[in-house]
């Protein structure tokens, strides 16, 4: 992991220069940002591989940055750190581009752990020359990297969280794909917090794609899902 370049965006500057020194003594080369504003010029500058942002910041809060950063990468991961504990405020986060989400206070193992994850996960899901371009999905048009879902001319975008897990299901379509398995790939592990999130996200996917009746989110009790689509 040595050489990871991280953005880090911390407006608590005591801990920020601790979370610093800590993953440079591990190998990884930190850009840190106190200031909300200047965070998407420091990004520009840097290219980092991850995005660690705090939530609450001076200038421009981390939900709001996560929504430009993924104007300009649609991949990069995003891990928001945060004292918030309630469910609307962490699904705002994932609707806002996040991979995970950490609570403070948080360990530096945790944060580690965490950004290998949502790295090792970018790298296995890199999309190849297949979902560069619009895929057809019953009478959808869905475009992975651009996360667009269209139909009959009209466009739905996608927030990161749903464009992944629409392209899981669309790849194993037709067939059982065990919960746990989905969880792990794009949660990183099965909690009980995360499994409430994913029947967030299957209750969207439904809503979005009602208007084909040929696709079907069908849920396998006890087991998973099937993808079913003409």
């Amino acid at each position: 992991m040595n050489g990871t370049r991280v953005l880090y965006v911390e407006d608590e500057l005591f801990l920020g220069k601790i979370v610093k020194e800590s993953l440079e003594s591990r190998g990884f080369t930190v850009m840190m940002e106190s200031d909300g504003g200047q965070v998407i010029d420091a990004f520009r500058q840097s290219m980092p591989d991850v995005c660690v942002l705090d939530v609450m910041l001076p200038g421009k809060d981390g939900f709001s940055l996560a929504e430009e950063i993924r104007q300009l990468n649609a991949s990069i991961p995003i891990i928001f750190l945060t004292a918030k504990t309630q469910t609307e405020d962490l699904l705002k986060g994932f609707s806002s581009g996040g991979n995970d989400y950490i609570r403070k206070p948080f360990s530096m193992e945790e944060l580690i752990v965490r950004i290998e994850n949502v790295l090792r996960h970018r790298k296995t899901s890199t999309p190849g020359t297949a979902t560069q371009e619009w895929m057809p999905v019953g009478g959808f048009q869905f475009h992975h990297t651009r996360q667009t879902l269209l139909w009959k001319g009209e466009e739905r975008r996608l927030s990161f969280r749903e464009t992944e897990l629409l392209k899981l299901l669309y790849e194993n379509r037709n067939k059982i794909i065990d919960r746990k398995e989905i969880l792990n790939l794009l949660w990183g592990n099965d909690s009980f917090f995360n499994s409430r999130n994913l029947d967030v996200y299957i209750t969207k996917l439904r809503s979005y794609l009602r208007e084909d009746g040929s696709i079907e989110i069908i849920t396998i009790k006890g087991i998973g899902y099937r993808f079913a689509v003409d």
